[in-house]
């Protein structure tokens, strides 16, 4: 490291020293701006409040409108620099509904922080900027900072076109930082799984359950056999997974219903294994149990996988030494894990990524969510270090 580049990185440091304070504002206000995946409103409220704090750090900004989810935000500091530039990922929707805020509310209690989406993901936000803010202090130019920040992370993109909107920011990156969700262990993820959703939906025939049960055709019931059939699927040695996780059916206790509908989430590590799961799924609803139903499948956009490639491993390694180099707090492992996240569209770029740089913390997506408040500033400086040791 020559001398100029170590001042540059003693001042990063320096300036993320006395911010602890600051960051938890920040936090706090971000999680009291509710943006449930659903709530286009509240999601693009929260959108405009981080394109305030990107312009603050002197950002190019662009918000992209999406009809029916939150917008996408993206940024770019120092466009004109030489270098490849670097991505900062992160999305601004969480999975509680609007008024979450009221039983879960913002508190800071014994060193954690708690309230919908503390840790998944606000305070990732919260430390992606203030890396940021931390290398225009240094006066890093060696190359431009993007950033790409969708409002609809927690439905795959599945309604929008912001996973295109991702790729497209995250191609010629030389590197791409993701601050979802930190682990408690500091693991660092190099691998995630990929998934695919599908609609299961049953049409059986409606009677009057007291008057004339013998002319229903029972959808419930169908889709029941349905149900242990599709979960008998699972290929859990393989890392393949089916979970039958939403049903819906009926009209009224006292009717035979005549329609049903089940929603399946689908993880998977090898797109070949899919393909048999879902040629599976396919003969198990071409083939009805009690006859006068019938059984139509819809399959949903696919996300890709995030494959544990040398690239990837290598930009885990710069980090792992970037800690060591600026001694901190804790010792980097690579794990690999079933959730999916937007890592997985720079992955398929062939962009060098690794996710999990968020805060520290446990229960994601459950009231019991809390981020370690004491691994903001620790998390932020090594962003900001391994930008500019890169």
């Amino acid at each position: 490291m020559n001398e100029e580049k170590r001042k540059q990185l003693e001042k990063a440091l320096s300036f993320l020293d006395g911010k602890q304070e600051e960051m938890m504002g920040l936090l706090e206000r971000l999680v009291k701006q509710e943006s449930g995946n659903p709530d286009k409103e509240g999601c693009d409220a929260m959108c405009a409040l981080m394109e305030e704090q990107l312009k603050k750090l002197g950002a190019k900004t662009t918000v992209v409108s999406m009809e029916k989810k939150g917008n996408f935000l993206y940024g770019e500091i120092g466009g004109e620099r030489p270098g490849k530039p670097v991505l900062f990922g992160g999305h601004m929707d969480t999975v509680f509904p609007r008024g979450t805020i009221q039983n879960t509310p913002w508190r800071v209690e014994n060193g954690r922080a708690y309230g919908p989406g503390c840790l998944d993901m606000k305070s990732g936000l919260v430390i992606a900027l203030y890396a940021a803010a931390a290398l225009g202090e240094a006066g890093f130019e060696e190359r431009p900072v993007r950033f790409a920040f969708p409002g609809d992370e927690e439905n795959g993109h599945r309604e929008s076109t912001a996973a295109a909107e991702f790729r497209a920011a995250s191609r010629g990156c030389a590197a791409v930082f993701n601050f979802e969700t930190g682990y408690p262990d500091d693991g660092i993820v190099v691998g995630r799984k990929g998934s695919c959703r599908l609609t299961v939906r049953v049409k059986g025939v409606g009677s009057h359950a007291g008057n004339a049960p013998e002319k229903g055709r029972n959808a419930i019931l169908e889709m029941s056999h349905k149900v242990i059939a599709l979960q008998a699927l699972n290929d859990l040695e393989h890392g393949t997974s089916l979970n039958v996780g939403l049903i819906t059916g009926g009209t009224s206790v006292n009717a035979v219903p005549e329609a049903c509908e089940v929603q399946i989430d689908i993880r998977y590590t090898e797109r070949p294994r899919l393909e048999k799961l879902l040629e599976d799924v396919k003969e198990v609803c071409a083939k009805p149990v009690i006859d006068g139903t019938s059984t139509e499948l819809t399959i949903s956009s696919i996300s890709d996988v995030m494959e544990t490639t040398e690239p990837i491993l290598s930009l885990f390694d710069h980090y792992k030494k970037t800690a060591e180099e600026i001694s901190y707090p804790g010792t980097l492992h690579p794990i690999k894990v079933g959730g999916w996240s937007d890592a997985s569209l720079a992955a398929s770029e062939g962009v060098p990524v690794i996710c999990g740089l968020g805060a520290k913390g446990e229960f994601d997506h459950s009231s019991r969510e809390y981020m370690e408040t004491a691994s903001l500033v620790p998390r932020a400086k090594l962003a900001a270090a391994a930008v500019l040791l890169l």
